[in-house]
């Protein structure tokens, strides 16, 4: 299918939102094939509307550039990058440089979800098997010949988020087992998000000195207990945000942040708009 989409040539295809009786969880906003060269081409991700969506695009040839929360990438042949919308994030092409690629945007809950997951899991930039990359190609493919169904837009859109999956994590060991300790300590958070969660406390659950556990706990999640907490708590208010007409006060109650405010701060610090923006932004991309 990549070979297929080469030798249909450059194109660009903006997707309307369906206007049914039915919404749908993953649902395109538009897909293509370009060749960019020595040209302006830069993309600021708070810059780009308050709806939140998700881009999947995957460099064929020549390079691209990506700031990802101040961390630099470069896109080579064979890389996909995935984002989600709005979110501090920023990428170009450099001058004299030429980038070709495909992309697939979407919007919709789980689309949301998966690929919000996949950044947390694996990063902006990842290397999709052969197999995920020519599935994805074929879907952009569906996607541009125009008009569709809207059945069929979202289930070309939706094949396209799984052949991601698939190729990052279809064929992947499974992942090394936490010790006990940091496993028990990972579960309290989840289940007493609502509760003060401090390190003295974590470590109690533990069962280790404080030292100890900050140490094990780190080496063997890679972020800090207090890192986890906090990402842990924003990632179930987003969920609750997006799920539930819940108002934002008992949100931030439920998932242990001081008061609405102080996570209105937080949220919007992370994700460049409010959480009563972010719901209503949700609901009007569809679900």
């Amino acid at each position: 299918m990549l070979s297929d989409l080469i030798a249909h040539g450059h194109k660009v295809q903006g997707i309307e939102a369906p206007r049914g009786p039915l919404g749908f969880h993953v649902m395109a906003t538009g897909a293509g094939f370009e060749k960019r060269q020595n040209e302006v081409y830069n993309w600021e991700g708070l810059k780009r509307g308050d709806a939140p969506f998700v881009i999947i695009q995957h460099t064929i040839a020549g390079r691209g550039e990506l700031d990802f929360e101040g961390t630099r990438h470069v896109l080579l042949p064979g890389q996909t990058m995935v984002l989600s919308f709005p979110h501090a994030n920023r990428y170009w092409l450099d001058r004299g440089q030429t980038w070709e690629y495909f992309w697939i945007g979407a919007n919709g809950r789980e689309a949301l979800r998966l690929i919000r997951a996949v950044i947390d899991l694996k990063g902006p930039v990842v290397t999709p098997s052969a197999g995920a990359v020519d599935r994805m190609a074929g879907a952009c493919l569906a996607l541009m010949a125009g008009p569709e169904l809207s059945g069929t837009v979202s289930a070309a859109t939706y094949d396209a988020v799984m052949a991601l999956y698939d190729g990052l994590f279809g064929a992947a060991p499974d992942a090394p087992k936490l010790a006990a300790p940091v496993t028990r300590a990972r579960a309290y958070v989840e289940a007493h998000l609502a509760d003060p969660l401090g390190v003295d406390r974590l470590a109690r659950v533990a069962g280790l000195s404080r030292a100890h556990f900050v140490r094990r706990f780190s080496a063997e999640t890679g972020q800090s207990p207090s890192d986890f907490v906090a990402r842990t708590r924003m990632e179930r208010a987003t969920r609750l945000l997006i799920a539930t007409d819940q108002p934002v006060s008992l949100i931030a109650a439920a998932t242990g942040f001081a008061n609405g405010n102080y996570f209105a701060k937080a949220f919007r610090r992370l994700n460049g708009v409010s959480p009563s923006e972010y719901r209503a932004a949700a609901a009007r991309g569809g679900d």
